[in-house]
């Protein structure tokens, strides 16, 4: 190996390859960024139809699991707004658990799914309630989504039921 001007190791292509392809590679691997292949409008929708699910089988706790546990939930229902995760959960019970009331069967005959950045996506459609004793509701919703630290959440959730 040849030597440089004060008697140290001359730099040459051979010696200074490996230390840079080391740094590149650290870098990257430091680097954050969303994972390759990850499809947010796949990630809601699994979301999504585990709510569906839990719903159907009167589940309100893993319902609610798929809103953002915090107070600046928001929730818009027929002209009223409720704020806050444990008043989302508290109204829930309260108009579908409560004495004599029930959850029915849930589904989505319209729906889609937009996504508005790699954070976050918005779903909208009809959805239709149908009751044991027979009765149905439907009503359009719009419900945004955000990639949190927990994972896909409901940040925002508008819903306006008709009923029929």
């Amino acid at each position: 190996m040849g030597t440089g001007l004060n008697g140290g190791a001359r730099l040459t292509g051979r010696n200074v390859f490996g230390p840079v392809v080391f740094l590149l590679f650290i870098s990257a691997a430091c680097t954050s960024s969303p994972a390759q292949g990850a499809d947010p409008v796949a990630e809601v929708k699994t979301v999504w139809n585990a709510q569906v699910e839990a719903w159907n089988r009167g589940d309100l706790e893993a319902f609610m699991d798929g809103y953002w546990k915090s107070p600046d939930l928001v929730f818009f229902t027929n002209g009223a707004e409720t704020r806050g995760w444990q008043q989302t959960h508290d109204r829930y019970r309260a108009s579908y658990q409560g004495e004599g009331k029930q959850m029915g069967t849930l589904d989505f005959p319209q729906l889609e799914f937009k996504p508005l950045g790699p954070e976050a996506v918005l779903a909208r459609g009809r959805g239709r309630l149908r009751m044991p004793d027979g009765k149905e509701s439907t009503g359009m919703t719009s419900v945004t989504f955000q990639k949190l630290a927990e994972g896909w959440r409901i940040v925002h959730d508008h819903s306006s039921a008709v009923n029929n």
